[in-house]
């Protein structure tokens, strides 16, 4: 069977990698997703033998996070380019929604240059391109490794007063910068030698069809041409080239993919992403998929080149994104380094910052947070009814296709009026939390939080879904909050996904389910997908206090970047046994969950209790 035009069929690839050498235990191929996690409008390079993939975070900040990767495959964040948003007081959040929410960073661009070790990043915020650039710790020297205390990010005096929207820099072989942008059609600007202004822009360098947009530009040259990717949102992706053999163009254009079948059912078209050669000199494709709720997830394909210099996908048999292909790269070399956590390593809060897995809803006022003493202490910093207007929320992604994230959280330094707890956090939320009125603290599931589609201002801040325990202010130090959610894709259907919650007051060995399950929305308007978070606001005045000693996330028996592996199931209620109190005798010390899959915690029945399976995710002694 041929592959359709633009396209390499997978067989024809395949036996090329069996004869690279592969470190003992390492797979030879890889399965799309590469990485389960909200990371879109990538922008991908190499330096050396490390790649490097930027993508947006909105109003969430730090922002435009960095990860690093030895193959391709495996990612991990290392820094952000912006660590503080610096386009304006809205993105503080000083008088609650809209704030900056879906505003902030878009598509952006991340590039090194070698000749005077830098990193450059830019993007186009509220009518201007900011510039933040970082040392690269001779990374042109070092194969392309950047130590973690080599990081520090630095605004430019500046922005440029002009948008460069969904912009690509390319640095040329003599060190020019160019910057490709635009939407609906393409421009090409040159900047400065130092990359702080623009020298020279030619206008419409590209423009597509009568009744087509083009934006996402990513700027290369390849072999003496010069290329601009360009993404038709949200379901292609064109090649652009420049037909003189100069950078301002004019450029002719090919399709690289349009509505591509695969690699994930109930998902968006892959789709605006970048190109990236490999150290042995193959090319790749990445890209992301509209994967919600749980975001736009990228995913990698392999391409050729033809002898008239054009790339094409490589597909398999029936013209689809294959789910699974050879790796680019065989390097067992993980990325290792202070601070530096994968996304299910145990987060206790220990050093002096905060892992690049963590962003804020907006920028954070710095004074109500610290790490100090064994954990994060999370001071009230708003004064509010409403959580979206609460400042210093914390989240981070939420690994598919199922996982579960679990806080440690000491409440005892609540006042009357505090709010705290860990949230499902999207435009669409719900929380499991403790609520402190007077000297009781009692458990809450909230939910149908939402912010108006479009507008972004507060249309409900929740309802109390349903009352829990009432914590023992003198015995009670910590509880253990979790979110069990299934982001598994949903885009374009009528399905909604769910989460649920449930707590633990015995040291996190046995969880109680609380309240309902909490739906998900599937629209793309908000962008950004679900996050797991954890808050404390005030509603009558500042003071309080919590303490949040570690952060856990879950994923069974499959693995965020491999979907291949059989995920557990969604937990129900009947794979919850309430845990019985301490005044129901020494049976409580006995109840201990004794395994399961993916479960991390006690493993020992203490006799005459035996192990009995409820699922299979939980155990329990009974």
């Amino acid at each position: 069977m041929l592959a359709p035009a633009g396209f390499l069929c997978l067989s024809a690839l395949v036996g090329t990698a069996a004869s690279t050498p592969l470190t003992p235990r390492q797979s030879s191929t890889f399965t799309n997703p590469v990485l389960w996690e909200d990371h879109p409008d990538l922008d991908v390079f190499r330096v050396g033998s490390v790649f490097y993939y930027s993508s947006s975070t909105f109003a969430y900040s730090p922002g435009a996070p960095v990860l690093k990767s030895y193959d391709l495959v495996r990612w991990t964040p290392v820094t952000h380019s912006v660590p503080r948003l610096n386009f304006g007081s809205g993105y503080d959040l000083p008088n609650g929604t809209p704030g900056a929410y879906v505003k902030g960073i878009w598509a952006s661009t991340l590039r090194y240059r070698r000749s005077n070790d830098r990193f450059y990043w830019y993007g186009c915020v509220d009518g201007r391109t900011y510039l933040w650039t970082s040392p690269g710790g001779n990374a042109s020297s070092n194969a392309g490794d950047v130590p973690q205390d080599a990081w520090n990010w630095q605004p430019a005096s500046q922005p440029i007063n002009s948008c460069y929207y969904d912009a690509g820099l390319l640095i040329d072989d003599d060190d020019t910068m160019y910057i490709a942008y635009g939407n609906p059609a393409i421009h090409v600007a040159q900047l400065s030698a130092d990359g702080t202004r623009e020298v020279r822009n030619q206008q419409r360098v590209y423009s597509p069809p009568s009744g087509t947009t083009v934006e996402g530009a990513r700027f290369y040259k390849i072999n003496g041409r010069y290329y601009i990717l360009v993404t038709r949102p949200a379901d292609a992706e064109y090649v652009l080239r420049s037909t003189t053999g100069s950078p301002f163009g004019p450029y002719e254009s090919r399709t690289l993919v349009s509505r591509i079948s695969g690699p994930l059912a109930n998902a968006g078209f892959a789709h605006q992403g970048g190109i990236v050669d490999a150290p042995d000199g193959k090319w790749y494709y990445v890209a992301f998929m509209d994967a919600y709720p749980g975001g736009r997830i990228p995913v990698v394909a392999p391409l050729r080149w033809t002898s008239d210099g054009w790339p094409e996908l490589v597909t398999d048999a029936q013209g689809r994104w294959a789910a699974s292909y050879p790796l680019p790269v065989a390097s067992g070399k993980t990325v290792t380094g202070s601070g530096i956590l994968q996304s299910t390593d145990l987060d206790e809060f220990r050093g002096s910052r905060l892992s690049e897995h963590w962003e804020w809803n907006h920028n954070p006022d710095t004074s109500r947070f610290a790490l100090a003493g064994g954990g994060l202490v999370l001071r009230t910093a708003s004064v509010t009814g409403d959580l979206f207007a609460a400042r210093n929320t914390l989240t981070r992604r939420i690994a598919g296709p199922k996982s579960r994230g679990t806080f440690r959280v000491d409440v005892r330094g609540m006042r009357d009026g505090d709010r705290a707890g860990a949230v499902l956090f999207r435009d669409r939320a719900g929380y499991i939390g403790v609520w402190k009125q007077g000297s009781e603290a009692r458990l809450v599931v909230v939910d149908d939080l939402r912010l108006t589609e479009g507008q972004w201002t507060t249309a409900s801040t929740g309802r109390v879904a349903t009352n829990g325990p009432v914590l023992d202010a003198n015995a009670q130090q910590d509880v253990w909050l979790r979110i069990e959610a299934d982001i598994t894709p949903a885009f374009g259907t009528n399905t909604e996904r769910t989460a649920t919650f449930s707590y633990s007051l015995d040291g996190g060995r046995t969880f109680t389910r609380l309240g309902p399950a909490v739906s998900m929305t599937n629209s793309w308007r908000y962008f950004t997908g679900y996050r797991f978070g954890v808050f404390n606001f005030a509603t009558k005045s500042l003071g309080g206090e919590i303490k949040v000693k570690s952060f856990k996330m879950d994923m069974g028996s499959g693995n965020p970047s491999n979907p291949s592996n059989p995920p557990p199931p969604t937990p129900t209620s009947t794979a919850v046994v309430p845990a019985p109190t301490p005044t129901q005798g020494p049976v409580a010390g006995h109840w201990e969950q004794c395994g399961g899959n993916g479960w991390t915690g006690p493993t020992r029945c203490e006799s005459p209790w035996t192990c009995t399976k409820l699922n299979d995710w939980y155990h329990q002694c009974l």
